[in-house]
């Protein structure tokens, strides 16, 4: 069950972690390292392919108000995207250093796409700035990082335009 069927936690923004599809992780991998990161995590439907690789999962990281629905793709849509967010990014990285990450981005024919949830309660508003107040982003930058490192991949914040962690 994906997080958006449930009225419990609320759609706030999608990341990416771009990689070549060789050093796609099995399942059983990414669950270690994921639940490694701290034992409060709780991973949920975890789904793999005939071969044991990743496919998706989610992590719902109660003390941070948080959970994650992180999904494997792959392909041509990967390839043309990436391409994208290289022009998109390029100004920024000339500015911070990134010009090794936007390369490597151009290589990347797999992704995973980290939804963030935000938990929300029955008195919350719709109120952008109230709920800021209770999402911790801590849960999603440990994973961020965890599944660049694990991939050796670069991690990306589409709605910024920015790189904020390198695997490998």
């Amino acid at each position: 069950m994906s997080m958006f069927e449930n009225n419990q936690y609320r759609w706030r923004e999608t990341y990416f972690v771009l990689f070549a599809s060789k050093d796609r992780p099995k399942l059983r991998a990414v669950e270690k390292a994921l639940g490694q990161l701290d034992a409060r995590y709780q991973l949920t439907n975890s789904s793999a392919d005939a071969e044991g690789r990743f496919e998706s999962l989610t992590l719902i990281s109660p003390d941070d108000f948080a959970a994650l629905d992180i999904c494997y793709t792959a392909g041509e849509e990967v390839c043309e995207q990436g391409q994208g967010l290289v022009e998109e990014l390029r100004p920024m990285a000339c500015e911070t250093g990134c010009e090794a990450q936007l390369k490597q981005i151009r290589g990347c024919d797999a992704r995973f796409d980290v939804l963030h949830f935000e938990e929300v309660s029955e008195t919350d508003s719709d109120d952008d700035d109230v709920l800021d107040e209770a999402l911790d982003p801590s849960a999603l930058l440990l994973v961020m990082a965890e599944l660049a490192k694990l991939t050796g991949g670069v991690a990306v914040d589409p709605q910024s335009g920015s790189v904020f962690a390198e695997g490998g």
